[in-house]
């Protein structure tokens, strides 16, 4: 059905409907041309997948949509959770091309450079130019694989100068079952990489809103595998986080995670390594990789507003007035929000900048996993 209203680059569209084929109609209403190129959707896991699978799939035949589940929403009404948002891009605009990442733990550089140069050739042969400088990569991954540093680090040698951003799915913190949605079907265990080729301005970027603070804590015993950490300056983990609190280890959940995470010190800054949860024995799980003599730094969180506030005024002077920003939004920080109460304020910043997206699991930046940041890319209306 035709849309009843003009068809700009970047469309977006949202249902709230938990009934997956209203959430995937409603979506193609909103959506749905002949001159759409692609589909980019994000999704609570609370929809009954195999049923949105299908329903997508009927609505959106013969076009490419990519997705993943989330730990929340980034809609056109800000923060939100159990809906469905997704973004319709014009192939007058872009050239995208995606491609499944599998078998994450056996992802070698020669599975990526081929991968990589194969979807760079048909970007060429589709637009019959240049990707120098017109091309990002966007990446989903399966939030719960612990394979993003592999994944990462590898894609980052493979994508050369193509600046890349990503983020790992959720499931609305269930810490269960994580997918990620590429050619008609959710996956596990892997990941979708995109590859978004444009004219119009656009720029990838990273922000956080962390301090360092002088508390050091060293990574004494971890399993690096599974990312736990079993011993803090040679003490039960937990025990040891817990104490610089002034708390017990019954009393760590999610919330205190948010609002006193820990970071490693590459270079002159700082990349968060956030505790996924606590485990009977007094280890601590984190989201991203921590190994043997890390040492970690406390960190203390800033006002995120103001934070988000600066770093998009600096993107916005550079390239205009943005289009579309598609935000890969730690669900930490959400939490961190939700708990000083600013969550409305926050959602009308991400309305004004046209923020569509996701709470993740992690975030990807040029080959680095990282958690309880702001990432994305920022596209403008102008070339």
């Amino acid at each position: 059905m035709p849309l009843d209203h003009p068809i700009a680059p970047v469309m977006t569209a949202m249902s709230d409907s938990l009934d997956s084929a209203i959430a995937a109609r409603q979506l193609a209403e909103q959506l749905y041309h002949d001159q759409l190129e692609a589909v980019l959707f994000f999704c609570s896991a609370e929809y009954d997948l195999d049923r949105l699978a299908q329903s997508l799939n009927d609505v959106f035949a013969g076009v490419k949509v990519i997705g993943c589940t989330t730990a929340g929403e980034i809609t056109p009404r800000g923060y939100d959770r159990g809906t469905l948002v997704g973004l319709g891009f014009h192939r007058d605009t872009f050239n995208i091309e995606a491609s499944l990442i599998a078998d994450l733990d056996q992802y070698s550089l020669a599975i990526a450079q081929q991968q990589v140069d194969t979807m760079i050739a048909k970007l060429r042969e589709g637009s019959g130019q240049s990707i120098s400088g017109k091309c990002f990569a966007l990446t989903l991954l399966d939030g719960l694989s612990s394979q993003e540093e592999l994944v990462l680090v590898t894609l980052d040698s493979a994508l050369g100068n193509i600046p890349h951003f990503g983020g790992s799915a959720g499931d609305d913190i269930q810490l269960a079952s994580t997918h990620v949605f590429f050619e008609g079907q959710f996956h596990t265990e892997a990941a979708v990489l995109t590859l978004l080729q444009t004219n119009l301005a656009f720029e990838v970027f990273t922000t956080h809103h962390m301090q360092s603070l002088a508390t050091k804590l060293v990574v004494t015993e971890a399993e690096s595998e599974s990312r736990r950490v079993l011993e803090l300056n040679a003490e039960p983990a937990a025990r040891v986080y817990a104490r610089m609190l002034g708390m017990q280890p019954e009393e760590l959940n999610p919330k205190v995670f948010a609002l006193h995470p820990l970071a490693v010190k590459l270079g002159q800054d700082y990349y968060v390594r956030s505790i996924q949860k606590v485990n009977d024995d007094l280890s601590l799980t984190f989201y991203c990789a921590v190994g043997n003599g890390m040492v970690l730094t406390a960190m203390q969180p800033q006002p995120i507003l103001p934070d988000l506030e600066k770093r998009f005024a600096e993107i916005e002077a550079r390239i205009g007035e943005p289009l579309i920003t598609i935000g890969c939004d730690c669900f930490l920080r959400r939490l961190e929000t939700e708990h000083l109460e600013s969550l409305a304020e926050a959602s009308a910043f991400l309305r004004q900048h046209q923020v569509i997206g996701f709470n993740t699991y992690g975030e990807h930046f040029d080959g680095v996993h990282i958690n309880q940041t702001f990432t994305g890319v920022v596209i403008g209306k102008t070339i």
